[in-house]
Order: structure tokens, then sequence, then C-alpha cells
């Protein structure tokens, strides 16, 4: 089928051998999105190890049945199952949350909030739940366990962990509406929605949203808010574009802008330091992403790292990783929470990934860089209105791990000749001039693209060994400015089939966007497109890099099954038995890597695409570890859709 490319023995768990942190303590259990509120994706389990992992078997299966009738387009499946008081909870895109028992994969309850499943919204996507237990209430009372979930239609909903019911005593009988006094108006919900968990720290349930791109400079508001986790009364809320001289970053602000801009919004993962009180915010873009002529000056606090006090939502520190974003280098992956070895000290560390390919790393108490940073020169080619900044963020290490160059004809890449030929004749049209080239109106290659670099799959950080493992993109893209009065005749001509449009009311230009591809649907660029890296954060160099997936279930059958490496969303996990657990990538395969040299340990061929990050667990009575994903697909990237959770084991 032709899919367009964007389109054992008992034994006892095993910890790694390190100085006891508190991100170490509780690295078995994945009681959290990324395995815990500090986002590691790290698992102290060792029975699969590099020695038998080639062994694993399927040993369940559990559908979901999210296809049936009045399911949503585009679909995507991107949850992370979490396992608490011997339950394994996740969400499907429309936020029905299952409860399975871990060891069969029966369903023991699931609860539906009933989502009008036939519209539309500006990103389908629900990436895991929250668990939170009331130190307040006496064991086996109805909702001490309470399971929390965001919705696309802009709800927060406490279930009872339990029997899936909701918890009365939350809001509404169980829920609070979050498109609340945040500028929303009457319809858009299409565009406001919730697509990643919270985090909690103490009682204190903090949320952001996902808002939908580059329609206008006056979107709604990105801010994120400190719930009650007992009542669902707001105790507090903090707005990513400061909006009176009371905050710091006003003054790089005009007035009138601020009041008027939206977005900046948190939809990725947050991650959370119960000790020091902080939560992790990774910010997108303001509004609109492409054009900043409305929005002058950097725009802190967005495209910001930003450490907030979990009890009031002040501002801890902030470091701002793109100014004045006009390419959609949203942050968004998971800030990571590791205890850093650097220059003779441990250092409480936040990593963040980023779209452009960098890994920054701060101090999360303070947020002083751990790895310097310098402010570097970049491309001022600019559309008329617009103001760049004239320099940007770049970390001395580690180095970036995506393509920075400038993409000329002769870089031009196909299958077959034809292929080649369409490529070259796009490239030549095509404004490039390496990393932060500007969008403008004969169209901008741009590489990274839009979509990273690394996305919110996010880092997996082994604390042994010190070591980062991420998946990575270089995959090219098109984006062009379209002057007001063209947008029309633009839109009408043909020319542009298969371009994403959007109006960027409020600003001289409309914008068109698509993956720069061939006829066959391949990138114009030469592959890899996916690549698996592994970084020693002890000096910030590359361990090992290689490229990942195969066109197996992307190219026309006619064209062999070949190891090219290519894109994906979701993340990898590291275990201590020293293997790296991914999917990701678009043909429908979980993989095993060896943690030392990358090599493929193992794969297991998924029903579906697993655009997911994997988690693992064990369960004691049964003296079994268990690797699960979910494998649903990604209609975006056109990978073949399902309802799949499937658990994997070592044989008996």
């Amino acid at each position: 089928m032709n899919r367009p490319f964007t389109s054992l023995v008992v034994v006892m768990m095993i910890t790694a051998v390190v100085p006891a942190t508190a991100e170490q303590d509780d690295a078995a259990l994945w009681d959290h999105y990324g395995g815990g509120q500090h986002g590691m994706q790290y698992s102290s389990l060792s029975q699969i190890s590099r020695d038998n992992v080639a062994d694993l078997e399927e040993v369940w299966r559990f559908r979901t049945g999210e296809l049936g009738e009045g399911h949503r387009e585009p679909f995507a499946f991107q949850a992370n199952p979490i396992l608490v008081e011997g339950r394994l909870y996740f969400p499907t895109g429309s936020a029905i949350v299952f409860a399975l028992d871990p060891a069969t994969g029966k369903e023991i309850w699931r609860h539906d909030p009933e989502i009008d499943r036939t519209k539309p919204h500006a990103e389908i996507a629900n990436r895991g739940v929250t668990s939170w237990i009331d130190p307040e209430v006496d064991s086996g009372a109805r909702c001490r366990h309470r399971i929390f979930v965001g919705t696309l239609d802009a709800r927060l909903i406490a279930l009872d962990g339990a029997t899936g019911e909701p918890c009365k005593d939350f809001g509404d009988g169980g829920q609070i509406w979050l498109n609340q006094d945040v500028r929303a108006e009457e319809g858009s919900w299409v565009n406001y929605t919730i697509t990643s968990p919270p985090v909690i720290v103490d009682d204190v349930v903090i949320i952001g949203s996902a808002i939908g791109d580059n329609r206008a400079v006056e979107s709604e508001l990105g801010i994120v808010r400190g719930i009650d986790a007992r009542t669902g009364a707001e105790r507090w809320r903090w707005d990513p574009i400061p909006r009176n001289a009371d905050e710091p970053a006003y003054a790089s602000w005009q007035s009138d802008e601020a009041a008027r801009n939206g977005s900046a919004n948190a939809w990725a993962p947050l991650s959370a330091d119960d000790e020091l009180g902080l939560v992790y915010v990774p910010t997108s873009s303001a509004s609109p992403d492409f054009y900043g002529g409305e929005r002058k000056g950097d725009n802190p606090y967005a495209n910001s790292v930003v450490a907030l006090k979990a009890a009031s939502g002040e501002v801890a520190w902030y470091q701002q990783l793109i100014h004045h974003d006009v390419w959609d280098y949203d942050l968004s992956a998971q800030p990571t929470l590791v205890q850093l070895a650097h220059d003779g000290k441990t250092i409480p560390a936040v990593l963040q990934g980023t779209k452009t390919g960098f890994i920054f790393s701060f101090n999360r108490a303070t947020g002083e860089p751990v790895f310097e940073i310098e402010e570097r020169a970049v491309p001022q080619s600019g559309v008329a209105g617009e103001h760049l900044s004239r320099t940007q963020p770049f970390p001395v290490a580690p180095p970036s791990i995506a393509r920075h160059d400038v993409v000329t004809e002769d870089d031009a890449w196909g299958l077959i000749y034809f292929d080649t030929r369409s490529c070259r004749k796009k490239i030549a049209r095509l404004k490039s001039e390496g990393l932060f080239t500007p969008p403008s109106i004969e169209g901008t290659l741009q590489l990274p693209g839009y979509a990273g670099g690394i996305n919110w799959g996010g880092l997996a950080f082994e604390p042994d060994k010190q070591l980062v493992v991420v998946f990575s993109m270089d995959v090219p893209m098109e984006v062009a400015l379209i002057p007001r009065d063209e947008l029309q005749l633009a839109y009408d001509s043909g020319e542009f089939d298969g371009f994403e449009f959007a109006s960027m009311s409020g600003t001289p230009y409309a914008m068109r966007r698509t993956m720069l591809s061939s006829p066959l649907g391949m990138p114009c660029t030469a592959p890899p497109w996916g690549w698996l890296t592994a970084i020693d954060m002890r000096n910030g160099t590359i361990s090992w890099k290689r490229s990942v997936g195969s066109v197996q279930d992307l190219a026309p059958a006619i064209v062999p099954n070949l190891e090219l490496g290519v894109g994906g969303l979701g993340g990898p996990i590291i275990t201590a038995g020293g293997v790296v657990f991914m999917a990701a990538t678009q043909d429908n395969y979980l993989r095993a890597f060896d943690l030392n040299d990358g090599e493929t340990l193992w794969e297991g061929r998924l029903p579906a695409g697993g655009q997911a990050t994997p988690m693992t667990y064990y369960l004691e009575e049964i003296g079994k570890q268990y690797v699960v994903i979910a494998a649903g697909g990604h209609a975006r990237l056109g990978t073949t859709a399902g309802d799949y959770v499937i658990a994997y084991a070592l044989p008996d």
C-alpha cells in the first residue's frame, strides 16, 4: 500500500547502581506519563535485558473500539499508559479512559466523557492521564485515588481510580470547563483543547492547553492553571504573555501588542519537582507562528522553559530558547529532570529538547545554564514588516542532532529519476540560508521542519551512564507567506494541493505549508530522515547515532523494504537491562536497541502505527516484566490506524 511519508524465572527488581536520588526512588513504577513526574522515560527494571530481549513475545492485546462509528479524523493514538494500585490506565484520542488488568489486558472499567466525536478539532490527541492519591482520605474511600484526564472539548475530569465513576465533589459533578475566561469565542472549542496530562504537586493540579495555530494574532490565551485536586477550584493562573507592568517580562513587549496577542501556550507535557515545589512549563510561540510583525521584540515567555512555583503560579525563573519565533519552533518536548554529573559536581538539572535538535541544560533550582549558551547571528532576510531577532541561543554542547545546513538543488533526492528531477525544481525556487531562515513570499525551505528535530516524544535519560537517548527528524518543510489580497487566488489556483493554508488574521500575510516531498510522497532531501541518538551528558558529546525505520509501510509496493530511516512521532524509553525501546517511526514496529551502541536487538511487528511512547512495569506476584505500547497510528503521518494496546514479555 502506498501511504504518504507525512503523511522469565521470578527475579528481584534491580535498580541501577547510582547514588540514591528522588528520581530513582520510584523508577520501577511508571506511575506517571514519562515514567514519573520528572519525565526521565527510564525504568530501573532489568528482567528484560540486552541478553534476552530477542525472546520477547506478545502476551496480550486489548482493543479500545475507538475506530467504531463516529470516530474522529484525523485520528491519533498517542497514550503513554501508567500503572497505579494494580491497574493500567490510559486514554484514547477522545479521552475515553480505560483501566485494565496489567497481567491479562482485560478491561476493569471504562469512562467515556462523550465528547462529540464527529466534530473536528485543531489537534486530535490525548497523551495520558494523571494519578493522585489523597493523603487525607482513608484507604478504600471513594475517590481517594483519582485519575485526571483532559479532553478535546476543554474539560478536566476527575475519576475514581477504582471504579471509573466521576468524583462528584470535583467541580460540577466531576468535571470543570477550562475554556472559560481564555478569550474563547463561540465555536472556538475546535481550537482550544487539552492534549497532554497535567502534573500534580501536593494537592494542586497544573495543566496547560493546546491552541490551534496560525489563525490570528488574537488567539485564545495560553494560560497555565493550578487547580485544587479535591474541589476543582482554580487557585491560580499564569499567562505566558505578560499583560501588565508588574511582570518582569512586560518591558520586552509593546503594551498594545501584549494586550492583543494570544497563545504561547504549553501543549506539551509538563514536569514537576515536588521537593522544590516547582513545575516546569515548555511554552510555544505567540500567535501566529510564522509572522511576528504584530509582536515586536523577543516575546518572552514564549518559546521558553519556565519554572513556576506550584503553590502560587509565580515565575521562579525562565530561559527563552527561541527569540521571536517565526518557524513554529514550539518547545514541544517534556522537560526532563535529572541528576546531572558535570565538572565533578552533581547538579539537579532540567534538560529541554527542541525542534531545532538542541538539548539545553539548566540548574532546575536556579535556571543557570549547565552547558554555556551563546547568542549567535542568524539570517535576517525577513519580509516587510517583520522584526527578526538578530541572534538566537545556541548551547555550546551537546551539538545539534538535526541538520542545519543550506539546501541546494544538488541536495535533491528521489527514489527514481522522475522524483529527483521534481525535487530539484522545487528546491531551486525556495530560499534556504540554513537554520533560522525566515519565512518568505517565494517560499522557504525549513530544515529542521516545524515538526522537528525533537518533538513531543522527548528525551530518555539513563542515570548511571548519564546518557540521553532521543528520536529526531530531518524532514524538510516548505513554508510561504501569502500577501493577504492574494490568498483566495492562491487557494483556488490548484497549484498548492496538499498544502495547509492558514489565515493569520490581523497580519498582512496568510500562510501555506507542507512537507517538501516528491511525487512518490518521499522527502526531497536524502535519507536518513529519522534518527536515534545517544548523547553523553557528562561532556555533551554524541556516543552513537543511527538511522531508524524502513519504508515498508510508506512507499509503493514495488519499492524494496529499505531501511532508510524514517520520520515519526513518539519517544524512546530506557531500562536498567541496557535496552532502549521505541516505536514512533512510520513503519509499524516496536523495536529494542542496545543502549551501548544502538544495535537493533529485537523487532515486534505492530498491527497499526506505534506513534506513542512505550512503558514498562513489573508484576511481583507473577514475576514478570512487561513492555506496553499503544498502536493506533497517526492520520497526519499516514500511518496505519488502529485501536490496540499490546503487551510483551519474556516466555515463562
